[in-house]
């Protein structure tokens, strides 16, 4: 396993990861029923973007760098960019969250976070970027098992983040997998599945496996900063999402041509659809 998301935090992708996810956490909140948040494929929880990893690949200059730098944002950035200014309280962007370090600052003190990484190094870094929360557990198995292993949790709501690192050719397939298991175990899970937007033979596969998933309901959210059938990069990034908190496709709805727009590299534009409609 090599891939380290530092190289690539806080780009384009990362963007629309994030964001997405704050908005499920806002969603979820304005009920006082707790919430679980399972994270599979962690990485370390927060970046230093004037590091090593992200300076060599100055991504992030195309990605939060732009949105930080807007003038005009949606109200609906407000948590997401709230988190970032916390790490940065004297205005200059240097730090970034993973998925991890925003689900702690985003969550509420009757939530649980458990996150697993499988990666030695990482899993090291997020233990200790994690430590003092009592809420938070770290787990340093592997990302397939987290459905089996730590579902079905004691609270009636759960946020399930797969985001591998896409490393291996059958990495679409067992996201689906994952995403079975875990809906299997809690039906109400809101299963969210990020995923790269590339060789568009895969994705038809990927998302004919997610029609057939079996998901009460499943909304296709995704943003390209490239035309989508340019296989020779990365023309952009998906979420898949299985039981999407109601009021999320209205906001996506607003984000996503914004997002659009900000994030454009050749040519911007976003797909926002249902794979499962609601029966």
């Amino acid at each position: 396993m090599n891939y380290r998301h530092a190289f690539h935090a806080g780009n384009h992708a990362d963007v629309l990861k994030h964001l997405v996810l704050s908005r499920i956490f806002a969603l979820l909140s304005r009920k006082e029923a707790p919430f679980a948040y399972l994270d599979s494929h962690a990485g370390v929880g927060l970046y230093d973007l004037a590091g090593d990893q992200a300076s060599r690949t100055g991504e992030w200059l195309q990605g939060i760098a732009r949105i930080w730098q807007a003038e005009l944002r949606p109200a609906l950035l407000d948590d997401y960019l709230g988190v970032i200014r916390a790490l940065n309280p004297d205005g200059a962007l240097r730090y970034y969250p993973g998925s991890p370090e925003l689900a702690r600052q985003l969550t509420r003190e009757q939530d649980r976070l458990q996150l697993n990484e499988k990666h030695p190094q990482d899993g090291a870094l997020l233990k200790d970027n994690m430590a003092g929360d009592r809420r938070v557990a770290v787990h340093l198995g592997e990302g397939w098992f987290v459905p089996r292993a730590l579902m079905p949790t004691p609270e009636k709501r759960v946020v399930l983040l797969i985001d591998p690192p896409f490393e291996q050719a059958d990495e679409l397939s067992r996201c689906v997998t994952a995403l079975k298991e875990a809906l299997g175990r809690m039906r109400q899970t809101i299963g969210v599945i990020w995923y790269p937007i590339k060789d568009e033979r895969q994705l038809k596969r990927f998302y004919q496996d997610l029609a057939r998933s079996g998901a009460p309901k499943l909304l296709r959210a995704e943003l390209f900063v490239h035309p989508a059938d340019d296989a020779s990069r990365l023309a952009g990034s998906g979420l898949a999402i299985a039981n999407p908190p109601w009021g999320l496709e209205d906001e996506l709805r607003e984000l996503l041509p914004w997002l659009a727009g900000q994030l454009a590299q050749s040519q911007g534009d976003w797909r926002l659809d249902w794979l499962i409609e609601e029966a």
